[in-house]
């Protein structure tokens, strides 16, 4: 664990540190592209964040390489050097987008061949674990199609959720830390090698989203582009495919019996990884619906519009921060709650837990313009949307009492009369004994 953890942190703190060099590169280079009638923020902010991302991926492996425990995943499998092999392909499409806006059949057609350069390397599906029929063993094109669309469906679904501030980025750690959970529960509880590499993608793709988010939150300073978008999402196909299509249910021997009672049993277990659309599966919903939306009116799938589910957020009330929090729920308890599942399938305090967060989630969504209120003493600990009211009112009854008397010693220095404001003093607010008193409305 140390040594996932150590790659953790050097990749997302190399990504951290390359990510301010290359805002200011950007800048130079001119990719910050006009505001578009889709998009959420209203100044041009520079893309190319994605660099970034690809250093600190690079920088993962490296690390990972020399470490004495995870030098092993280099030295008996191939898969690390498909996943970079593969990643720089994409990362490289997705830079020349984000600089010269290629076409949408080319960005296909480039992660096509990223996807086909990874199967060339040995990253594929060799069998999928059917329950009631046993381990099926694919021909090398099923296995080579099936990948193939798995990356690019697990691609497009990680950029079309690429909307708001921080939104790509958070809920793909949150998908990736569950992924991590899983793999290295595979891999150290029943020492079974063949997880090693999708446990030490998880990491890095968590680290590369960490390193990247404190840019990236609201009010971003810099976005990851399709050169970002499009590599994360590379990078959790690939841990998906290299689990789930290469690890036999065999070698976990938790069962006795025929092989289609050992599919049956494990079903839980692969329950997250049959298919990366249960720990993504927000975004791929996404995906779905913006491909029937723009099919239905007569447009194009690829064609972008402002109907994402982030956008819908947006329009219903939900400020920037909400909107991107709640997304960040609802993959929380998707991606975790099949984690747990795949643990404990027998617990019915799961599936319980599961259905009470959904309904809280369901709250949350139908009160837009809920402002939680916090205790007094501990008004100076939170964000002053969300402070009472009356502390609001008595600063801004004392600024304007301060602003007052500032004009009125002005006043006196300069020989003037100064302005009696209405509705505080005799002007509107007279009685037969005088003004009205001044003291703070405390309702």
């Amino acid at each position: 664990m140390r040594e996932y953890l150590l790659t953790l942190c050097i990749t997302a703190a190399v990504t951290y540190l390359l990510t301010g060099p290359v805002r200011k590169f950007a800048i130079v280079a001119g990719a910050m592209p006009e505001i578009r009638a889709r998009d959420v923020h209203r100044e041009p902010t520079p893309r190319l964040g994605g660099i970034a991302m690809f250093f600190g991926l690079c920088a993962g492996l490296l690390v990972a390489d020399h470490l004495t425990n995870l030098n092993e995943v280099f030295a008996k499998s191939n898969e690390p050097r498909a996943l970079l092999s593969g990643a720089a392909l994409i990362w490289l499409i997705g830079v020349l987008d984000d600089k010269f806006e290629i076409d949408a059949l080319i960005k296909l057609g480039g992660q096509m061949i990223a996807a086909g350069v990874m199967v060339m390397q040995g990253l594929t599906i060799l069998w999928l674990p059917i329950p009631g029929v046993g381990n099926v063993a694919l021909t090398q094109w099923q296995g080579t199609l099936l990948t193939v669309a798995l990356v690019v469906i697990t691609i497009n679904a990680v950029n079309f959720v690429d909307g708001l501030d921080g939104l790509a980025a958070g809920m793909v750690c949150i998908a990736a830390g569950a992924f991590f959970l899983y793999a290295y529960r595979i891999w150290y509880s029943y020492g079974i090698e063949a997880a090693a590499p999708a446990t030490l993608f998880a990491a890095i793709l968590m680290g590369m989203c960490l390193g990247f988010l404190p840019h990236n939150m609201h009010p971003a300073r810099i976005f990851m582009g399709d050169s970002g978008s499009m590599l994360i999402g590379l990078v959790l196909a690939a841990g998906a495919i290299s689990i789930t299509g290469q690890l036999d249910p065999d070698a976990l021997a938790l069962f006795t019996g025929s092989e289609k009672a050992a599919v049956h049993q494990t079903v839980p277990v692969y329950i997250p990884l049959l298919l990366p659309l249960t720990i993504i599966a927000v975004p791929a919903a996404d995906l779905v619906l913006a491909i029937v939306r723009r099919t239905w009116r007569g447009q194009s799938p690829f064609a972008a519009d402002r109907g994402h589910l982030h956008h819908r957020l947006l329009e219903i009330g939900h400020s920037h921060s909400r909107a991107v929090l709640i997304m960040y729920f609802w993959s929380a308890l998707i991606a975790f709650g099949a984690l747990a599942y795949s643990v404990n399938s027998a617990s019915m305090w799961i599936v319980l837990g599961v259905v009470f967060l959904s309904a809280v989630g369901l709250v949350l969504l139908l009160l837009p313009r809920f402002t939680p209120r916090v205790p007094v003493w501990a008004q100076r600990f939170v964000p002053p949307r969300y402070r009472r009211r009356r502390r609001a009112i008595e600063a801004a009854a004392e600024a304007a009492v301060a602003h007052e008397a500032n004009e009125a010693q002005e006043a006196q220095e300069t020989g003037e009369r100064a302005p009696v404001p209405a509705g505080l003093s005799g002007v509107n607010g007279a009685t037969a004994i005088g003004p009205r008193s001044r003291f703070v409305d405390r309702r």
